[in-house]
């Protein structure tokens, strides 16, 4: 399926991944000049500067396409580089079904993923916090430029939008997109109970001005969060197992193997572990003297 604006995730962890924040960028022609007609854009002025962080703002708060290219042709030396990029890192991450053709999610037959590729991609972008902190963002302020005075946009995104009848508390942050072929797309995360999940909306329709992005998401998330939770299969301490020590006395030949930790795991909430039994393999004989505690 087509991906719109969903694209810019990739484009941001790429940046995110070469520069720093703090990195003056000056917009190019090219970069302007090639944002088709209808595509959105935040009237980026050929020789303006701006920061890293301000065109990373701009691009996942805003949605600038103008602000994609302008990365792109900063981070590859090309934006024809930049594209290369974003499919190896495609490959790296071992996904088969997605192949991108620009960097903002411009409409191109040969530019294309699927819901599962996009969460990985999500999931791997999560992993940065200046990545996180940004794509959460309600709103944006750019600051006057050399050729522009100061600027301020509300996110894209309906449900991180306090005002907004789609907000959704649990939310932490995500990327809307549209195109007319690829209709309301969104990624995004929550996190509510010690559980973070990530849901991927494409091809979704907007019937008297509400798209279905926003319900569904919902929808999917409170279905996540009433199935499904993380529980703790072990506490720290609990007694795993006994064993027999070779060559220990009368009294200490007997040791209780104890969890070091706590065991978490993401389970269905009708299972119960009343039977689960822990499998432990050793991985030499243990024999006297040992130290206990």
């Amino acid at each position: 399926m087509y991906p719109a604006s969903t694209t810019k995730i990739m484009t941001a962890i790429l940046t995110l991944e070469n520069c720093g924040l703090d990195e003056t960028v000056t917009v190019s022609y090219d970069t302007v000049m090639s944002i088709p007609d209808g595509y959105s854009s935040a009237s980026l002025e050929v020789g303006e500067n701006l920061t890293v962080e301000q065109l990373l703002e701009l691009l996942l708060v805003h949605s600038a396409n103008d602000a994609a290219n302008c990365l792109a042709e900063y981070v590859g030396g090309s934006v024809e580089s930049f594209i290369s990029m974003m499919n190896t890192k495609v490959n790296e991450l071992g996904l088969s079904n997605t192949h991108f053709t620009n960097s903002f999610g411009m409409h191109d037959d040969n530019h294309y993923t699927t819901a599962e590729d996009l969460a990985t991609i999500m999931r791997y972008c999560i992993k940065n916090d200046d990545f996180r902190k940004i794509s959460g963002k309600a709103s944006c302020a750019i600051p006057a430029t050399n050729k522009h005075e100061a600027r301020r946009y509300s996110s894209t995104n309906n449900m991180i939008l306090p005002n907004s009848r789609d907000y959704y508390s649990y939310l932490t942050c995500g990327k809307t997109g549209y195109t007319s072929q690829a209709g309301d797309c969104l990624v995004s995360c929550s996190y509510k109970d010690n559980l973070e999940l990530v849901c991927v909306i494409l091809g979704g329709k907007t019937v008297n001005g509400v798209s279905s992005r926003f319900k569904d998401t919902k929808t999917l998330f409170q279905y996540g969060y009433d199935n499904f939770s993380v529980k703790p299969l072990l506490n720290q301490n609990d007694v795993i197992t006994n064993i027999d020590i070779k060559n220990g006395t009368k009294d200490t030949k007997n040791l209780d193997l104890l969890a070091g930790n706590v065991l978490e795991a993401l389970v269905d909430n009708s299972s119960t572990f009343d039977t689960l039994e822990p499998q432990i393999t050793l991985n030499e004989e243990i024999k006297a003297p040992i130290e206990t505690r």
